[in-house]
Formats: structure tokens, C-alpha cells, sequence
């Protein structure tokens, strides 16, 4: 595959995905559907790190576009073009790995939910056999917002996978872009 063509598979593959991750975090701050959580403070601190918005969401986004226009003929096509989406592409790399962490922690420290009267992170010391994530019995702690066990695991089960597959793309678009740097894009030049 010429890398022109790479490129531009590379970052029509990762606008769908920094949408997904936007829509995930934004969704993340409103339990239940509920925007009183989010106005009272509770809400997870994975949350408020926006690894969604800010890591897959803005921080991918740039690169994606620059990425695109590294794959048409004309001012970014060319080899100066492909160095300069590696740096990109790094940029990308970085801010999906930071989605990726936040999601990681937010999965494993589990919801902040209201357990009998206090607002609390019920799961977060528990380890081993206790993990919430192998033991579905112990969701049950949480009595408010409803379901946010499920609505957590969801949406940064989600955000993980999206920024995994950011990340191998960003990776993609460095090792294209060393190859478009030494040897030229292949674009077809036209008269």
C-alpha cells in the first residue's frame, strides 16, 4: 500500500474512534442519565481527568487531521509532510495512552456511588477474589445512581478498547511516516 493511501486509511480510521471516545466521556458525566450527580460532585475522578475528551478526543483528533492531508497531493504530501506526522502521530500516541490509563483506573478503581448513607469508591481497596470485576454480588453495594456499576464498566470498557486500537493506529501512521519520509509519499502527481 502506497503510504499516502496509508495515511489517509490511518486517519479516516481514527475520526470515528475520537468520537467515540468524546461521546463516552461526556456520557460518563451524567449517571443514570442524571445531571444532579455531576452538579453535586458525584461523579468518578476518572471522569473529571476527561481522558475520553481530552486524550482520545482532542489530542488524537489534531494528529488525525494532519495525518489526512499527509495522504493528498499537495503541501503535506510529501516528505517533509510524512517526517512531520510522526511527531503527529506521537502527539496521538500520547494522548491515547492517557485515555487508555484513565480508562484502566477508572475500571479498576470502580464507580463512586452511594453505599447505604455515604458517597463513596466501595471497590477500590478490594483485590483478589473480592474484585468487583470477577464478582458481580458485590455491585450490590452500590444503591445510587442506579446501575452505575454496569454504566461504568460500559463506558470505560469502551473508552479502553478505542484508545488500544488509537494507539496501534497512531504507532501505524509513525512507522508509515518513516517509510513516506525516505521514500516519498507515491502520490500521483497530476498535469
Amino acid at each position: 500500500m502506497c503510504t499516502g493511501k496509508c495515511s489517509r486509511f490511518v486517519a479516516v480510521t481514527l475520526y470515528p474512534l475520537v468520537v467515540i471516545s468524546i461521546i463516552c466521556n461526556i456520557v460518563l458525566f451524567f449517571p443514570d442519565g442524571d445531571v444532579t450527580y455531576a452538579k453535586d460532585g458525584h461523579i468518578t475522578a476518572e471522569v473529571k481527568y476527561m481522558g475520553g475528551l481530552i486524550g482520545g478526543g482532542v489530542m488524537v483528533l489534531l494528529p488525525a487531521l494532519y495525518i489526512h492531508l499527509t495522504g493528498k497531493q499537495g503541501c503535506c504530501g510529501n516528505r517533509c509532510g510524512m517526517f512531520l506526522s510522526i511527531a503527529f502521530a506521537a502527539v496521538g500516541v500520547a494522548g491515547a495512552l492517557y485515555s487508555l490509563i484513565v480508562a484502566a483506573l477508572g475500571l479498576q478503581n470502580g464507580p463512586l456511588c452511594k453505599t447505604v448513607l455515604v458517597w463513596t469508591t466501595p471497590f477500590k481497596e478490594l483485590t483478589g477474589d473480592n474484585n468487583y470485576l470477577q464478582n458481580d454480588k458485590l455491585w450490590s453495594l452500590c444503591t445510587e445512581p442506579k446501575n452505575i456499576v454496569q454504566f461504568n464498566l460500559g463506558l470505560f470498557g469502551t473508552l479502553l478498547a478505542t484508545s488500544c486500537l488509537q494507539v496501534i493506529l497512531c504507532a501505524i501512521q509513525m512507522i508509515n511516516g518513516l517509510f513516506g519520509c525516505l521514500c516519498g509519499t507515491c502520490n500521483k502527481e497530476v498535469l
